[in-house]
């Protein structure tokens, strides 16, 4: 381990297999401070990240004080310091209230069609989240809802035009990347012609291909132009890409489709696990060897403790399954690795 910037550098060929397998681990917690619960989850999982959500926030003093207090435990414990991530996206989904600005949303700058207020919601929301020491924000949705359709996602959208959301989406990606917070693309390839919640079941979406490239992915396709950072991939049965396996779970789509042929370099992050789409119908050991078998970077779970554990021992079996299971699992934490080097020496 080195120092730069202040921030704990690896260099990835010292990491040992727990750190390999806890690094990519992105994980909620139910507290508001670090208490030992926290402690014992980072030090023993070697968490790569954690994710905020309303039950860890009171007012901004109190989030940056478990953020900078979260950061210092884990390099005491010999580790990296953390991603820590919080869906703040404005409108139905803002994970930071009052004090914290809150804006009315996607769908309110997709109507106005306005640069102008793409700009101001990533000017600000960076700047308080940095302020605070949050470090990534999984937004924005880029997600394209057909016209006329109940789609799931009809709130959280900036509209029904590809080309409208692939503008204001890289605005906002650019706003935020550029004062110094990750974006995060989401949900690949695209969620918004579901009518079913993948919070409840898993949907299945049945375009032909051919029209996902021309719709669905065109957004995605300007964001990695773009340089976004990191892409989140949904809990989605794509039937005329994998007729069997989610995107979360399928090496066509993250592998494939996404690396391959759309040339994307950075992050990639499953959706939480704890959502019904997966957690009915998957258990934990098949997901992760899917996730390290498509080449997925960060696996995200939101609530089930449990479930943390069995995925951090599941991870670490298949950082040691072979040669090319840890060749997989090291360019995914060289790649988590660069992100931190990019984001928390400026956080």
């Amino acid at each position: 381990m080195r120092i730069e910037n202040e921030v704990a550098v690896y260099e990835i060929d010292s990491m040992t297999d727990e750190q390999l397998a806890g690094q990519r681990l992105m994980v909620g917690f139910s507290g508001k401070v670090l208490d030992d619960d926290l402690r014992c989850m980072i030090r023993q999982m070697r968490l790569g990240g954690l994710i905020l959500f309303k039950r860890n926030v009171s007012d901004p003093s109190q989030v940056a004080e478990l953020c900078e207090a979260a950061q210092a435990f884990a390099i005491e414990s010999g580790n990296p310091r953390l991603m820590i991530a919080v869906d703040q996206e404005g409108g139905p989904v803002a994970r930071l209230g009052p004090p914290f600005t809150v804006f009315p949303g996607n769908r309110a700058i997709g109507t106005a069609g306005s640069d102008t207020a793409a700009r101001e919601f990533g000017t600000i929301t960076a700047r308080e989240l940095k302020g605070v020491g949050i470090t990534m924000n999984l937004a924005p949705v880029l997600d394209v809802t057909p016209q006329g359709l109940d789609s799931v996602m009809a709130d959280r959208v900036f509209g029904e035009e590809p080309e409208l959301v692939a503008r204001l989406g890289s605005v906002v990606i650019e706003t935020l990347q550029g004062n110094g917070i990750t974006a995060t693309a989401k949900h690949f390839p695209g969620i918004g012609r579901s009518i079913i919640d993948p919070h409840a079941e898993l949907p299945h979406v049945d375009a032909r291909r051919e029209v996902l490239e021309s719709t669905d992915l065109v957004p995605f396709a300007a964001a990695i132009r773009g340089g976004v950072e990191a892409v989140m991939l949904s809990h989605v049965v794509y039937r005329d890409l994998d007729p069997r396996w989610p995107a979360t779970l399928s090496s066509v789509v993250a592998k494939d489709l996404l690396r391959e042929i759309m040339g994307f370099k950075g992050v990639t992050m499953t959706d939480d696990l704890d959502m019904g789409a997966i957690d009915k119908h998957f258990d934990i050991e098949t997901t992760i060897r899917r996730i390290s078998g498509s080449g997925i970077d960060i696996v995200l779970i939101c609530h089930d403790r449990l479930k943390m554990e069995k995925a951090y021992q599941a991870l670490l079996k298949a950082v040691r399954k072979s040669g090319e299971a840890r060749r997989m699992a090291t360019a995914s934490v060289r790649r988590i690795l660069d992100m931190k080097r990019k984001f928390l020496a400026r956080s």
